[in-house]
């Protein structure tokens, strides 16, 4: 074998990948939450960055005054007399397997606190303009899935796409570990899936080296690692061993590599999630589920892609709600079809919903967390069920609201992982994991 120095496989170059794209690799954890047997082996949480139109979507009002039903008319759905807004049918034609929830409620209509709260499943301690990133978050699900329960080796377990949620030096809370620390952070992908050049970095091996070869080098660099540990005893010099070492076996399983190569896909199957960024990142988060990935958060568009203050009604027909009917359709019937839809959890929602009222003048809906809808499919979610219900404007749930927490829990519960388990923050203080309950009327 030749010395590492004549491969380009140095430890350097290993530190690098473990840097550049896996220092959010899941390492395991001393403190392991009471678990149960898993609803789901992953979850993929469709994440509507900006908020939509409950009113125009999953809860229209058809018989209230035209300042709140605004523009739309209705589609009938495949349960009787259920209607989604007509911008939603083939939503609509799949309602039977789905569960339509129509009570979400929380009183943050801040756009970044309130996305905390949802994918975090806990309030923002504290609101903060002035860090772009702070570890005294909560942590997202995907971060604490990796603290409890990580995937196998060889497999991230948790995986954001396409975009990272920032605007300037402005970074939208919950999207990493927080407290944790960056090695439970999930892997972010921040390329268009639909770009024909798409291609996930650092998930190819340098030019001449082989899986073999590659194995051959990393247990040279264990040695080098270990017996550097001996001499120095650096906590540092054991957890960038352990990056590396992560880095080395996702690129040597080849799974996560061969996920993301969308080429592989019939080009029927492309075709019909659309091709386009919302279609494509559904159907790698599909791949990236059958890879053993298991939280993973596509965002859907830019950060406050759905914020229409503006314009709702155009924005929504033409730009929005005719790919992610068609992306989140294709998913359902994909998973259906490939028997998945028995493991993976979907969950379709933004951070809050939008005013009853129309601002006629600009033809827009504001801020509004008092009531919201969001859409559950799979995993033992029980299909054909509408939960809650608001009032005649959509502006409050006339039965017991569900919780951003309530969604956490919910998630954990189907990954297996009990919501009111102990994890330790950076100063090794107790906390309790999360503090909702169980949407049980989900799963019937």
């Amino acid at each position: 074998m030749k010395p590492v120095s004549q491969t380009g496989w140095n430890r350097r170059s290993v530190m690098q990948v473990g840097f550049s794209s896996f220092l959010s690799m899941g390492l395991g954890s001393f403190c392991r939450a009471n678990t149960a047997k898993p609803r789901a082996k992953s979850v993929i949480l469709v994440f509507q960055t900006g908020a939509p139109s409950h009113i125009d979507t999953f809860d229209p009002k058809p018989e209230s005054p035209v300042e709140v039903r605004g523009e739309f008319g209705v589609v009938k759905t495949s349960l009787p007399g259920v209607c989604y807004g007509e911008h939603l049918p083939l939503l609509a034609a799949r309602a039977h397997r789905t569960t339509t929830v129509r009570s979400f409620s929380h009183k943050d209509n801040n756009h970044t606190a309130a996305t905390h709260h949802i994918i975090t499943g806990a309030l923002q301690p504290g609101v903060r303009f002035d860090k772009p990133l702070s570890r005294d978050d909560w942590p997202c699900y995907g971060a604490a899935v990796s603290y409890f329960s990580p995937s196998p080796s060889g497999v991230p377990t948790a995986v954001t796409l396409p975009t990272f949620l920032a605007a300037g030096p402005l970074v939208w809370p919950g999207q990493h570990a927080g407290f944790l620390g960056p090695r439970y952070d999930p892997w972010q992908i921040t390329q268009d899936p639909a770009r024909p050049n798409f291609k996930a970095a650092n998930l190819t091996l340098p030019a001449g080296l082989s899986v073999t070869h590659m194995r051959d080098r990393m247990e040279l660099l264990t040695s080098i690692n270990s017996a550097q540990d001996e001499l120095l005893q650096l906590s540092e010099s054991r957890r960038l061993s352990q990056q590396q070492q992560k880095a080395a076996e996702v690129l040597g399983s080849g799974a996560v590599a061969e996920a993301f190569d969308l080429k592989r896909e019939p080009e029927k199957t492309r075709d019909r999630y659309g091709r386009h960024s919302f279609g494509q990142s559904l159907l790698l988060a599909r791949r990236l589920a059958q890879a053993g990935v298991k939280v993973i958060q596509a965002n859907m568009g830019p950060v406050q892609n759905w914020d229409s203050h503006e314009n709702n009604f155009k924005r929504l027909k033409n730009d929005l709600l005719p790919p992610l009917d068609r992306a989140v359709s294709a998913l359902i019937d994909d998973l259906t079809e490939t028997g998945m839809d028995k493991d993976v959890m979907v969950v379709v929602m933004g951070e809050f919903g939008r005013t009853p009222k129309v601002d006629q003048k600009v033809a827009g809906r504001d801020h509004w967390a008092a009531c919201f809808s969001g859409l559950f499919f799979g995993a033992g979610v029980r299909p054909g069920q509408v939960l809650g219900q608001s009032d005649k404007t959509a502006a409050y749930p006339v039965t017991p609201p569900f919780s951003p927490d309530d969604l956490g829990a919910t998630i954990y519960h189907c990954l297996g992982i009990d919501h009111e388990s102990e994890l330790r923050d950076r100063q090794n203080r107790p906390a309790q994991l999360n503090r909702g309950q169980v949407m049980a009327p989900l799963f019937g």
